[in-house]
């Protein structure tokens, strides 16, 4: 364990945030649909740097950037990730299907395809809509959607926190159109 000295972040080769924002990024937009945590706001963020997210469509009650509050979780990611308002999510929805993006609904329903199964293509462009933490996607948002992917649980709950789910999400996402 002598050799696993942890690196400094000079070391880690980030970019600047206006690098990050120029980059060329995964195809791949989260949309929050009514989410009202700023702090899971701010997570998300942060993990959407770290996940190589393109952008962040941030929809009905979603709490905006700037803010003290967000700034505490996401660290400075909600100026390193691209987002845009939407104050109907439907309307998100189909301006990503009209730049010809696959919506994906992260949620439960009949007939829902679990995530490891799920194949997030490199050569597709994929919207990811993550839901309100009490009521989940709105249900004509998930019938717009093209497919309903969910993360198969064990637990007495059924249902885990937005951002935890994102990450998740994400991680497998991006793993997948990278072809780790």
């Amino acid at each position: 364990m002598k050799d696993n000295i942890k690196l400094r972040v000079e070391e880690m080769g980030r970019l600047s945030t206006e690098d990050c924002l120029n980059a060329k990024h995964l195809k791949l937009t989260v949309v929050l649909d009514n989410i009202r945590s700023i702090n899971n706001v701010g997570s998300i963020f942060r993990t959407s740097d770290a996940m190589d997210v393109e952008r962040l469509f941030l929809c009905g009650i979603t709490p905006l950037p700037p803010s003290v509050e967000m700034h505490k979780t996401a660290l400075g990611a909600e100026e390193s990730v691209a987002w845009k308002h939407y104050d109907d999510t439907l309307k998100a929805v189909a301006d990503l299907k009209a730049e010809g993006y696959v919506v994906v609904c992260i949620e439960q329903v009949h007939n829902s395809v679990a995530l490891q199964d799920f194949d997030f293509s490199p050569d597709r462009s994929y919207a990811v809509v993550m839901g309100n933490e009490v009521h989940g996607v709105q249900q004509h948002v998930v019938d717009a959607s093209d497919y309903c992917v969910e993360i198969p649980q064990w637990g007495m709950k059924h249902s885990m926190n937005v951002s935890v789910t994102t990450g998740m999400v994400l991680w497998d996402a991006a793993r997948k159109m990278k072809k780790l």
